[in-house]
């Protein structure tokens, strides 16, 4: 199997993009993590891309042409598939039309439920029964591509948060790896 040159793009903690960096060095699997491109000089995910010495470039959002930076890097390293692991900024329709079906992201509600940020908050207050994540295509919409997968747990009434957001992680490091091979399997 030759396998794909993948991009992830984070924002923060990275747990998702280590996740995907361990299932990426099977064998079987069908994408190899090429390059880390991160909008977040403080983001704790970048300390995986050292240390699995992968490529990885900041790109400050707050300059007009930012995205030529992105655009230019995806390029170089010869990118074919993009991973959002709780990248904190909307994709450009731009890139969304380089990259079309190629670009996926995991959201921590069960879309198309909860879009945007403050999901578990939003999920308490209308006290939902149950949660978890979807990966899904990105297209122009926030949150609103087809679902590739989706994995859900009952919410119990102690959980707050902090709980939910440990629960939704657990179930996310099955979903995105399992969303790639899926995908991957069907091309």
């Amino acid at each position: 199997m030759v396998k794909k040159n993948a991009c992830v793009f984070i924002s923060g903690q990275g747990s998702n993009l280590k996740n995907l960096i361990n299932h990426s060095r099977d064998k079987g699997f069908p994408i190899r993590i090429s390059l880390v491109i991160c909008n977040n000089k403080l983001a704790k995910g970048i300390e995986y891309a050292k240390k699995f010495r992968i490529p990885y470039i900041f790109v400050d959002t707050q300059f007009k042409n930012y995205e030529n930076k992105i655009l230019y890097n995806l390029k170089k390293y010869n990118i074919s598939f993009i991973c959002l692991a709780g990248y904190m900024k909307i994709i450009s329709k731009n890139l969304i039309k380089k990259y079309q079906n190629k670009i996926i992201n995991i959201h921590p509600s069960l879309l198309p439920k909860y879009k945007g940020l403050n999901t578990f908050s939003r999920m308490l207050k209308k006290s939902e029964k149950k949660a978890g994540c979807t990966v899904h295509f990105v297209n122009e919409k926030l949150d609103s591509g087809n679902s590739i997968v989706k994995k859900t747990f009952f919410i119990n009434t102690k959980d707050d948060e902090h709980i939910l957001k440990k629960k939704t992680q657990l179930l996310e490091y099955k979903a995105f790896p399992e969303a790639i091979i899926k995908i991957f399997r069907n091309v």
